[in-house]
């Protein structure tokens, strides 16, 4: 469906697919910024033009470690949806996990079994989703956003959609930042050498690369802006504020290490394992706000 509505500035007549509610656009006519509005003929806010950042912007630490806090104390209807889906989400990806089914066609003469990891499915499915909200609170949190985003799925094939494409994002992510891992194991592997030290490092590189991937692909918004040299660029003008992302997302990694699904627990471990699944999502939440507000305040350093 099409949202029409009229440019705040010119006035101009424009359109967009439902889709791109509440995203940032521009009028072809007069050049203006918008948030383009959730339904036909409703008023589009404004955006002022960001100013050119030659400097880093201060407060990056309170920013992260103080206000990243509001998130979760901030009663908006926005904030309680979000939450309210991410709770949603968590909830069904730790109950479907166990729902993997097997069957066997008996033959004349022999019996074949079939694995269909249903639960599987729909657990990268659910993974799926909470990424591509994430790249949308790093996305508004990069342009000044304070609260959560609102939650846009545009019914079952917009969130058919998001999945799909987040999947996709996440594959090139790992793709890009384990390359290295990838072809080394495999020269090791061909060769018969055993350097475990040098996969270890080529794995932590990897992983220190992870947060400058996803900020491409979150606000970048092209995966062919993931260039090593536009990574190195920016990490080494900016390390100490970096190398806090790359903990933070470290942490929400380690304790999803920790996480199990459901698989046939007693009440009480599963109650437990559940909030520990929810416990990983608030840090993840903090760790992708912390992506966004490091291009909020280092985006001078960014070759694109």
């Amino acid at each position: 469906m099409t949202i029409q509505f009229n440019c705040p500035n010119c006035d101009s007549v424009i359109g967009f697919d439902d889709k791109y509610g509440g995203k940032h656009a521009q009028c072809t006519t007069c050049g203006q910024r918008f948030i383009i509005p959730s339904k036909s003929y409703e008023k589009a806010k404004k955006v002022e033009p960001l100013k050119e950042k030659s400097e880093p912007i201060p407060g990056f630490y309170r920013a992260v470690f103080v206000d990243s806090c509001k998130l979760f104390t901030k009663t908006s209807p926005e904030n309680a949806g979000a939450l309210t889906f991410i709770v949603i989400v968590v909830c069904f990806k730790f109950f479907v996990s166990r729902m993997n089914y097997s069957f066997t066609i008996q033959g004349r003469s022999l019996a074949m079994d079939f694995y269909f990891p249903f639960g599987w499915i729909l657990r990268a499915a659910s993974w799926g989703i909470l990424f591509w909200y994430y790249t949308e609170i790093i996305y508004s949190t990069a342009f000044d956003q304070e609260e959560l985003p609102e939650i846009t799925l545009g019914g079952f094939h917009g969130l058919l959609w998001k999945t799909v494409k987040s999947l996709y994002t996440i594959f090139i992510i790992l793709l890009v930042v384990g390359l290295p891992y990838l072809v080394t194991a495999l020269i090791l592997w061909k060769t018969q050498v055993k350097w475990p030290a040098l996969l270890y490092t080529f794995m932590f590189v990897g992983l220190f690369l992870s947060p400058m991937a996803i900020l491409t692909a979150a606000t970048g918004k092209d995966l062919t802006l993931m260039r090593p040299d536009y990574f190195l660029v920016t990490i080494f003008r900016a390390f100490i504020p970096y190398t806090v992302t790359v903990l933070l997302l470290g942490v929400a990694g380690l304790l999803q290490a920790q996480t199990s699904q459901y698989t046939g627990q007693s009440l009480m471990v599963a109650f437990g394992y559940l909030l520990l699944n929810l416990a990983v999502q608030l840090a993840l939440m903090v760790a992708m706000r912390s992506i966004g507000l490091f291009h909020r305040h280092y985006s001078c350093h960014l070759p694109w």
